[in-house]
């Protein structure tokens, strides 16, 4: 069974054991500020398994797309990704321990196939301190649903994962007890910092064995579940939420326990095929039998490299299927930075010109399957990031050039401070440059980031003080409101050109936190009509919420190709910040400017225009607010 096929099954087996399939949330969640992206598939249920009544009943289940950047700098050994699939499934106060410990197991077993002797699993081993007992119950549950299958099921106290490194595992151990630390869960983790009132509880995980051979007993110490090492590989846990924890720190017993589940589709697919690699499965093997294709190189002496960017670019992609466009900020920062690292690792392979037109439309395969409700944007995702892939081909091409004429140039290490002129005079970001280094063995100062954030102090400091005294020509500071009247600006500009006359362009402005002054060329005064309808096409572009994303570009590039508006092309320098709103392709609006500006326009309010009037020959003049 390929990976794909495993997901349907899943969602099928758990369909008959009575469960309601529902949609996965989107990576990106809405009205969640705690987080980047959906880490899990329990993450948009939290509030039922906090007590809330689902809309469709108490057994649920679905394949939830996750992403966890925390783990980016671990991708390149045999398991780790920042983009994994979490089958799941819940019980809301019906199931318990006996039904998920069973279908689990038979669902691993009997309908993906796995050998059951490969199969091994912990629990919880109980916290005096707290007053809560070792789940005994999980692990006699365990042992009678391996002696169904004729195997003797032998209990280990392990205790500390640091136990299980010098113990290791003895004949005929199958279930082990551990601590909080491994097979408890609460939001906050261990028992001493379950939050008070939450719901907690043990949960038991379940690992496949891949073999002896794969143990480093050198690096990770002798073999066990919870050990590092790839001998055992967690590709499942049931979360037991049992407990909640009362104001004076003490746990109490739920009288309506839930279940929570989730298994991980690679690693289930891994063990499928038996290989502790989980870039040998479906989802991967195509994008890395590509890699080799354009490279020229194989993937056992390449694993690192591929398995980067196989990673990063199924990531990039389900980002950009569910409309989220690279940027300097947040989630569309993230989504920038992993395109970019899978570029950087393609120049390792000797992939020196664009190649994602190649590789994306084999990831964009892979993912058929999950529904055009959660990838609403698949049609223009493989668009979104040959553009940013171009882009920093040559943000790329400048930053490299100049980061070996520095190294040339210095005898001793690079400092921070040269970090930092390498991102602000040639857009070359810091990280990009350290990784750089590392590849390349060159040496960094062993301050470098307190130098490189010194550095960016002291051009604020300049900026600040550089801006005194020049509020006619543009912002009275760099507030929130304030942003927000700079943005709707560019809105307000666009919609004159569109409406009024093509050939207007901006004459002059004044921005505060309180209302936008704005001149342009006009030599007649505005109608009331012509009035309306801009004021109008600005608030149904505020309504439609478009993204607001800048991008540096050679001046050349910026004026010929992206036909963008500027009005002092010989002044501006050779590299310039470019801000686009809305669609990359039929953008709203595109302006040379050096920002700030906000993200998406839905948070701009509502734009009014109060007056319309003269300012001087040929130049008009308006004065606007949001409400």
């Amino acid at each position: 069974m390929n990976a794909n096929e495993i997901r349907q099954k899943f969602l099928d087996f758990q369909v008959k054991k009575g469960h309601k399939i529902i949609q996965p949330a989107p990576l990106v969640l809405e009205n969640d500020p705690t987080t980047l992206f959906t880490g899990s598939g329990m993450q948009p249920l939290l509030p039922y398994l906090l007590g809330e009544p689902h809309p469709d009943g108490t057994r649920l289940t679905d394949s939830q797309p996750s992403m966890r950047l925390q783990d980016i700098e671990d991708v390149g050994d045999p398991r780790h990704t920042t983009v994994f699939e979490m089958l799941g499934n819940w019980s809301l106060g019906d199931y318990f321990k006996e039904e998920q410990i069973h279908n689990f197991f038979e669902f691993l077993t009997e309908v993906v196939g796995l050998d059951p002797e490969k199969i091994y699993v912990t629990c919880f081993i109980g916290n005096e301190k707290y007053g809560i007992p070792k789940d005994t119950e999980s692990a006699e549950i365990w042992q009678k649903v391996f002696a169904e299958v004729g195997i003797e099921a032998k209990i280990a106290e392990i205790g500390t994962a640091e136990n299980g490194d010098k113990r290791g595992i003895k004949p005929g151990e199958r279930i082990f007890f551990y601590d909080d630390h491994e097979n408890w869960w609460s939001r906050g983790g261990g028992c001493e910092s379950t939050p008070i009132g939450d719901p907690c509880g043990p949960d038991s995980e379940v690992f496949y064995d891949f073999g002896e051979d794969k143990q480093d007993v050198e690096k990770y110490g002798l073999a066990h579940p919870a050990s590092d090492g790839a001998r055992f590989m967690e590709i499942g846990n049931s979360v037991f939420m049992q407990y909640r924890r009362l104001p004076d720190g003490t746990f109490e017993e739920l009288e309506k326990k839930n279940v929570d589940f989730g298994g991980g589709l690679e690693r289930i697919s891994a063990a499928a095929i038996g290989s502790f690699d989980v870039f040998k499965i479906s989802l991967m093997k195509p994008i890395i039998e590509k890699l080799e294709e354009i490279s020229g190189k194989s993937y056992d002496n390449n694993t690192d490299e591929m398995r980067v960017i196989a990673d990063h670019l199924r990531g990039a992609y389900l980002l950009a299927a569910q409309g989220l466009v690279p940027s300097n900020k947040t989630q569309g920062y993230a989504l920038r930075r992993l395109i970019r690292r899978a570029i950087l690792r393609a120049l390792d392979l000797g992939i020196a010109s664009d190649f994602l037109a190649e590789v994306v439309p084999i990831v964009a395969k892979n993912y058929t399957d999950l529904s055009d409700e959660i990838l609403a944007h698949r049609e223009d995702a493989l668009g979104v990031l040959l553009r940013e892939e171009s882009a920093f081909r040559k943000t790329l091409n400048r930053g490299l050039k100049e980061l070996r004429k520095i190294t040339k140039e210095s005898s001793a290490t690079l400092s921070g401070y040269d970090l930092f002129k390498l991102q602000d005079t040639y857009g070359f970001p810091m990280e990009l440059s350290v990784e750089e280094c590392y590849r390349e063995g060159i040496a960094l100062s062993p301050k470098y980031r307190e130098e490189f954030e010194a550095a960016l102090s002291e051009q604020r400091e300049r900026s600040q003080t550089a801006s005194k005294g020049m509020f006619k020509g543009g912002l009275e500071d760099h507030g929130e409101q304030t942003v927000k009247y700079h943005t709707a600006t560019h809105l307000l500009l666009a919609a004159l050109q569109k409406l009024v006359s093509p050939d207007i362009a901006q004459k002059g402005s004044n921005i505060t936190a309180e209302r936008v002054r704005f001149d342009f060329n006009l030599d007649h005064k505005m109608t009331p009509e012509e009035i309306v309808a801009v004021e109008k096409q600005v608030n149904d572009w505020i309504e439609a919420d478009l993204p607001v994303v800048y991008d540096e570009y050679e001046k050349a590039y910026a004026k010929d190709t992206l036909k963008a508006h500027g009005q002092f092309w010989e002044k501006y320098p050779n590299v310039l910040k470019v801000y686009t709103i809305g669609d990359f392709d039929a953008p709203v609006s595109r302006e040379v400017c050096g920002g700030p500006h906000v993200e998406h326009t839905g948070v701009l309010g509502h734009f009014k225009i109060k007056k319309e009037e003269s300012s001087s020959a040929g130049v008009r003049r308006i004065k606007a607010v949001l409400e």
